[in-house]
C-alpha cells in the first residue's frame, strides 16, 4: 500500500509522516515491476529477521537484517538520496524540526495523528 494510503506525505514526495517522523519514499522512478521485486525481498527479509529472532540465532539474524538493508537501499528509502536538486535528506528526523513543519502544522488533525 502506497505510503499516502495510510500516511501524509509530503508536498515534495520525498517523504510520509509516522508520529511526527518523516520517512524516505521509494524512488519514483523505479519500474512498477522492479519495484515489486524489491518489496518482495524486503518482506522475505523482514520475515527472516523475525525467525530468527524468534530462534534466537544472532548469525541469521545478522543476514536477515543486512538484507532488510540492502533491499530498503535499492529502494532508495535508504543510503544516497534518489532526487537530484541537491536538497539535504531528513530522513528519521521530526518533521517539527524540519522545513516541513510549517506543511504540517497546516494539516487536518485527523491527517497530523497518523
Amino acid at each position: 500500500m502506497p505510503a499516502s494510503a495510510q500516511h501524509p506525505v509530503t508536498p515534495d514526495g520525498r517523504y510520509f509522516v509516522v508520529a511526527g517522523r518523516l520517512w524516505r519514499t521509494s524512488d519514483p522512478g523505479l519500474a512498477p515491476e522492479r519495484r515489486q521485486e524489491l518489496v518482495n525481498a524486503l518482506m522475505g527479509a523482514r520475515r527472516q529477521v523475525g525467525l530468527a529472532v524468534k530462534a534466537k540465532d544472532t548469525d541469521a539474524e545478522r543476514r536477515a537484517r543486512a538484507a532488510v538493508d540492502a533491499a530498503k537501499r535499492a529502494l532508495g528509502e535508504r543510503g544516497p538520496v534518489w532526487w537530484t536538486d541537491g536538497a539535504p535528506d531528513y530522513n528519521r528526523r521530526m518533521v517539527a524540526n524540519t522545513p516541513y513543519a510549517q506543511w504540517y502544522a497546516a494539516l487536518a488533525p485527523d491527517d497530523a495523528t497518523r
